[in-house]
């Protein structure tokens, strides 16, 4: 195969499409199979518009939260109902699409589906189909830039997660308890451990030691951060998985397990 790579960029020519003798298509599939896998899964929930709510025990899915559509049962519409009850408007639609832009501009995202999706490039030392690279320098990636605003976005989100966890532990203890509670310390370790939360607690600092708790902060972000990308696919599990179980008390397939109350 012939080289795709461009002498002007400096980039390596080789003849050969890699050289690399390993299983280097491997990640890339798995990450398109995963990815594609949770994209129709959440979009088919997300428009679906029923079995997000458990009253009995004040289980309301992340993927309808806030649930603001007029819609909405009255007593899962925690912050109100304002948007009008259409098939194509998700009941969550305040916030679905801010989570969206959070996750496609995450730098661990971007490297997932940049290679698994536009094979940009498929691996490390594996020359690309494309002729052209301009990076993030054109319309529409130069949108990326604005990660950090969805970050901010991000973090109200998962205060509006955490409320509605609490609000469940008000009728006893369950099996969907746990799990929620479960889904919004993921949710918030994932959401902290991005790279602009990491530059925002340290960056424009010349002297650690003059801001010890802002030093400790920085530290302790830069664990998670180390973590980033395990955070990502765990979050994505943990947000399906507590979506089913709350769909599947909700349509009556399954009894919530409950400990206290």
């Amino acid at each position: 195969m012939s080289s795709t790579t461009d002498a002007s960029t400096g980039r390596a020519q080789i003849s050969a499409r890699t050289l690399r003798t390993d299983r280097w298509w491997l990640p890339p599939l798995l990450n398109f199979a995963g990815l594609t896998a949770w994209v129709v899964y959440a979009t088919v929930r997300a428009f679906q518009q029923d079995n997000y709510w458990v009253g009995e025990y004040e289980y309301l899915t992340p993927f309808y939260s806030p649930c603001v559509s007029v819609g909405c049962v009255p007593e899962s519409a925690h912050f109100g109902q304002f948007l009008p009850d259409v098939w194509w408007l998700p009941y969550a639609s305040l916030t679905l699409p801010f989570l969206l832009l959070f996750r496609l501009t995450c730098y661990y995202y971007r490297k997932a589906y940049y290679r698994a999706f536009w094979l940009s490039p498929p691996a490390c030392a594996v020359a690309e189909p494309h002729k052209k690279y301009t990076g993030e320098t054109r319309f529409p990636l130069l949108g990326q830039n604005l990660h950090r605003y969805f970050f901010y976005a991000a973090a109200i989100i998962s205060v509006i997660n955490t409320y509605d966890m609490v609000l469940s532990f008000t009728t006893g203890i369950g099996l969907g308890n746990i799990i929620l509670l479960v889904n919004v310390v993921a949710l918030w370790a994932y959401t902290i451990s991005c790279h602009s939360c990491r530059s925002i607690v340290g960056g424009r600092i010349n002297n650690f030691s003059k801001h010890p708790m802002r030093y400790k902060s920085w530290q302790f972000v830069s664990r998670l951060n180390a973590k980033h990308m395990q955070l990502a696919w765990l979050t994505l599990g943990t947000l399906a998985f507590t979506d089913f179980y709350i769909m599947a008390v909700a349509a009556g397939w399954i009894s919530d397990l409950r400990i206290v109350g």
